[in-house]
This record gives C-alpha cells, sequence and structure tokens, in this order.
C-alpha cells in the first residue's frame, strides 16, 4: 500500500516545479504588463516630460554602471560581494570634490580647454586612488579570508564599508560638500521645459567607452584571460602557472578604477557629496548587478540601465503617492523579487556552487 502510495505521489512531484516555473512567468508577465501600462500613460499624457525624465534615467544609469562592473568584476572572480565598493566610489567623489574643486578650482567659468584638462588630471587622481584603496582593501581585509568560511569575508566587507566611510566623515564632515558646476552649464536641448545640459551628455559619453574597453580588455588581453581563468577554477589557473593573488588584486584595482571614474562623473553631474553616499548608491549598483546577472559585465550594465530609468521614473512620473519616498523601496523590492526568483539575473545563467 505504501508503494503503491509512492508511486501515485512521484508524478505530481514531477509536475510541480513546471507549474511553479508557469505560475512564475505568468506574475513576471503581469507585472511587467502592469508596468508597461503605467509608462504607455505617462507617455500620452506629457509626451516632453516623459523624454526628459528618460534622459535622466539614462544618465542615472551610466553612473550606476560603472559601480556595478565594479561589483561583478570582484564576484566573478572570488564570489565575494564585497560591501565597501560603494564606500569606494563615495572616495572617488570625496577626491573630485579636493582635486577639482580645491586644488584646481573648476567652476565653470574656465574655457573648454581648461575645464577639459582639469576634468582628465581629476579623473586620473580619483582613479588612481580608488584602485589603490580596493586593492589594499583585498591585500589587507580578504586575501588572508580566501580560504575561510563565506560568511567571514562578507563580515570583514561590511567592517572594511564603516572604517572608511567614518574615515571619509573624520577628513570631510559629517555634512554635504561640494564644488558648484564644474562643467558649464549650457543646456544642449530642452524637453518639457527642463534643458539637458552639456554635463549629463559628458556622463554618457565617458560611460558607453569604459564599458567597451573593459569588455575588449577581458575578452581579448592576456591579463582579462587569466581573470577568466581564475574565475573559472582558481586551482587548476594556479597549477597552469598563472598568478592567482596577482591577478585578483589586478580585478580589484580595476573594480576601484571604475568606482574612481564614476566618482568624479557623479560629483560632476550632481555636484555635492556625502560620507554615506556610497551605502545608498552602492545599494542599488550592486541591485543593478544581481538584475543583470552578477559576475556578467553585458548584464551589469543593462542591470544599471534599468536601475536608473526605474528610479527616475518613479521619482519624474505621476503616480498615486509621492515618488521620492518610494524609490528605495521599489529598488529593494526589485532586489527582493530577483534573489527569489530568478537568481541569476536577466542575463545569468545558474551555476553549482565553487566547492
Amino acid at each position: 500500500m505504501a508503494t503503491e502510495t509512492s508511486v501515485q505521489r512521484q508524478p505530481v512531484l514531477a509536475v510541480l516545479p513546471r507549474l511553479t516555473g508557469m505560475l512564475n512567468k505568468a506574475l513576471t508577465i503581469l507585472l511587467l504588463s502592469l508596468v508597461a501600462l503605467w509608462l504607455l500613460v505617462n507617455l500620452v499624457k506629457a509626451p516632453d516630460q516623459f523624454a526628459s525624465v528618460t534622459l535622466v534615467g539614462i544618465t542615472q544609469g551610466a553612473i550606476y554602471a560603472l559601480v556595478a562592473l565594479g561589483y561583478t568584476l570582484v564576484y566573478g572572480i572570488i564570489e565575494l560581494i564585497n560591501f565597501a565598493h560603494g564606500d569606494v566610489f563615495m572616495w572617488g567623489t570625496m577626491i573630485t570634490v579636493t582635486v577639482a574643486g580645491t586644488r584646481l578650482g573648476l567652476d565653470g567659468s574656465q574655457n573648454g580647454l581648461v575645464t577639459a584638462g582639469g576634468l582628465l588630471i581629476t579623473l586620473l587622481c580619483a582613479m588612481v586612488f580608488c584602485g589603490a584603496l580596493n586593492t589594499s582593501i583585498e591585500r589587507i581585509a580578504y586575501r588572508r579570508l580566501r580560504d575561510a568560511p563565506r560568511l567571514a569575508p562578507l563580515i570583514s566587507a561590511i567592517g572594511v564599508s564603516f572604517l572608511i566611510s567614518n574615515v571619509a566623515a573624520k577628513v570631510y564632515g559629517f555634512g554635504y560638500t561640494g564644488v558648484g558646476d564644474i562643467m558649464p552649464t549650457n543646456k544642449l536641448f530642452s524637453l518639457g521645459g527642463v534643458p539637458y545640459a552639456l554635463k549629463s551628455l559628458l556622463v554618457v559619453l565617458i560611460t558607453i567607452p569604459v564599458l567597451l574597453v573593459l569588455m575588449w580588455w577581458v575578452r581579448n588581453t592576456r591579463q582579462g584571460k587569466a581573470m577568466r581563468a581564475v574565475a573559472q577554477d582558481m586551482e587548476a589557473s594556479r597549477m597552469m602557472g598563472i598568478d592567482v593573488d596577482r591577478t585578483i588584486s589586478v580585478t580589484f584595482a580595476v573594480a576601484g578604477a571604475l568606482a574612481g571614474a564614476a566618482g568624479v562623473l557623479y560629483v560632476t553631474y550632481f555636484t555635492q557629496t556625502r560620507f554615506d553616499l556610497g551605502f545608498q548608491l552602492g545599494l542599488f549598483a550592486f541591485t543593478a548587478a544581481v538584475l543583470g546577472g552578477i559576475g556578467n559585465l553585458q548584464g551589469a550594465a543593462l542591470g544599471a540601465m534599468l536601475i536608473g530609468l526605474i528610479t527616475a521614473y518613479n521619482d519624474g512620473l505621476s503616480w498615486h503617492a509621492p515618488g521620492t519616498d518610494w524609490t528605495q523601496s521599489v529598488v529593494f523590492t526589485i532586489l527582493i523579487l530577483i534573489l527569489v526568483f530568478r537568481p541569476e539575473g536577466l542575463l545569468g545563467e545558474p551555476e553549482a556552487d565553487r566547492a
């Protein structure tokens, strides 16, 4: 009798995963349909405002993309969620304030050549500083915990995050600090009465080449191939003669440099920063990396653009409640839904845990 019951249960158990998958797909289609309907209504009601908000979302998404790539590079090679990465980005904004504002005195009144040269110097300083900071964090806080249980480096990352954010608060204060408009405030065009400035275009024009160069570097250079090999199998890479420690350090340096570049673009666009900026923006960028598929470069860029558009639409379009107050809730709800229903992200593929 017991045997017959177990035989009868087997077909039911076999069908359950399919039913769960169909239900998840149906709920996803329903949710996306509601969002698409809401966007369509706003597009019809106020097309100029919709276009303006979309441009804002693309600009914000470009900044998120540079930070999200740092998360995905580090996770892809050692499967560590570097929660201190957002604070490395915050230090990039602080270096921008120091170099561009205090040392070079950029305020938008200089001619184009002087402004471009000053921004280039600021960009190099921020990228070098943040790359060195991120590499130092890996060397001091993570390397000795590489073979420890996964909870140990995760706690270490949270501790480092608090440490470097508090150091920034001690150096720059607990309030906002900024530089004013580094770029000239000339508008390129206007949509719905909202100007689209040159500094907004600059963010996109710098981000896109950086993303393309990074993807080319990872795929085609010797160091990039070493990174991919270490991400695939660390022990096999070591036996093949790859310097694993050096490869991981290079990965952290590149991730930190990207965070530094994002810091320069952020201050150029928003003109101010704060010691705890890295917490919120870091979580947004982390959500973008998870949404696109953490460990996947194209996925991180796609997820960042989607998060940028989502936050801009939520803040700038009309709906039943004040948009800005709900932005963090919306983003974190997306993070929870992705982790529950599609943890591999939009472009990622399910992988077995590394032994």
